[in-house]
């Protein structure tokens, strides 16, 4: 198999389902309890919490845990219900969703702006926003999902007082995420009746969970995964584009593949009069997973919102598939997708009902 869906989900790393089998063993104590086995849990929730803190330059006070991305998202943004929430067309659903039920007229308000996008992986002019922000007397929230691990983060940098983050996305388990909470920046619990996380987020702790984060961050840090983003696999991605446009008629990037314009394992590629999901399941066939788009989004027949906010195109946005590559891709696999791919395109746009526009 060819797995390029790693922004979807990474699988697991063995170092992360070793540690989380030695848990369910040894911390398997409420780790809210006074007892030993509680604390013994408890030190190793803390430790998740200071390599967190490492990974993106905050403080270990600063980091709370959650069930995912999603969840993060929604706290911040439900912290500033009924003041007016700024974002992008290009933000992730639970961003979006979120501020559309809760945001209102009232300052202070809130922008929350992703630092990459998670379809076409291209950065948002962060620095902007906080400009803007800031002169506005309102908070900054990202989300920072998709970048862990593979660019250097540093939220004091970025001066951003809220950030997001998934386990799954850097090779810990799904069903885990955390919240960056600048000290002093204003914070609702979304889920109460607990004391945990010092009331932040109520809740029996999902210490296997965490431990598996901390053994993904362990790994990342160690191993500075960033380092190999920017340079093989950013090699492999921009590899593939070329091959695409040189060897695909009416091919198309929807990633602008400039130097600090775009994460490094991240390519969107429309394929004129050839249906996305058509194309997806011809791969699949053939060993090799890929997307149409966001896979939160699975399921939703209509075009990505992503590409619809930045070509208005719907044939463009239907006809997209996103490549995203992991540290275990080779060369080979490029070869393999551009082994059968080319013939995959040519069978759909002779099938096709869309006429091929001439250039």
């Amino acid at each position: 198999m060819v797995y390029l869906d790693f922004a979807a989900t990474v699988p697991m790393l063995p170092g992360v389902l070793d540690a989380m089998h030695k848990a369910e063993n040894k911390y398997f104590a409420n780790a809210s309890a006074l007892h030993t086995p509680g604390h013994l849990a408890m030190n190793e929730i803390e430790d998740a919490r200071e390599l967190l803190a490492k990974a993106i330059n905050a403080k270990p006070t600063e980091i709370i845990f959650t069930s995912g991305a999603s969840e993060s998202n929604n706290t911040v943004i439900r912290t500033f219900e009924g003041h007016k929430i700024e974002t992008s067309p290009l933000e992730h659903h639970s961003v979006i969703e979120a501020a559309k039920k809760y945001s209102g007229e009232k300052t202070p308000k809130l922008y929350s702006y992703m630092l990459a996008n998670n379809e076409i992986g291209e950065f948002l002019d962060i620095k902007k926003i906080v400009k803007e922000a800031k002169k506005q007397g309102a908070y900054v929230h990202s989300d920072l999902t998709q970048v862990l691990g593979k660019i250097p983060i540093d939220v004091k940098e970025l001066d951003i007082d809220y950030a997001t983050f998934s386990a799954h996305k850097i090779g810990g388990p799904v069903g885990v995420g955390a919240l960056y909470i600048k000290e002093g920046a204003p914070f609702e619990p979304l889920i109460i009746g607990g004391n945990q996380e010092k009331k932040r987020r109520g809740g029996t702790y999902n210490t296997v969970g965490i431990i598996g984060f901390g053994a993904a961050l362990k790994y990342m840090l160690e191993n500075k995964t960033w380092k190999k983003y920017d340079g093989e696999v950013r090699s492999l991605r921009d590899e593939l584009a070329e091959r695409i446009l040189k060897e695909i008629p009416k091919s198309s990037l929807n990633t602008d593949l400039q130097p600090g314009k775009s994460l490094p394992n991240i390519l969107n590629a429309s394929f004129q009069a050839a249906e996305g999901e058509s194309i997806q399941l011809y791969l699949d066939a053939e060993g090799i997973i890929v997307s149409t788009g966001s896979a939160c989004a699975a399921g939703d027949i209509k075009p990505s919102h992503v590409l619809m906010a930045k070509t208005g195109d719907a044939e463009v946005a239907h006809s997209s598939i996103r490549f995203s590559f992991g540290l275990d891709n080779t060369k080979e696999d490029i070869d393999k997708v551009m082994e059968v791919l080319p013939k995959i395109i040519d069978r759909l746009q002779k099938i096709s009902t869309i006429k091929i526009e001439e250039k």
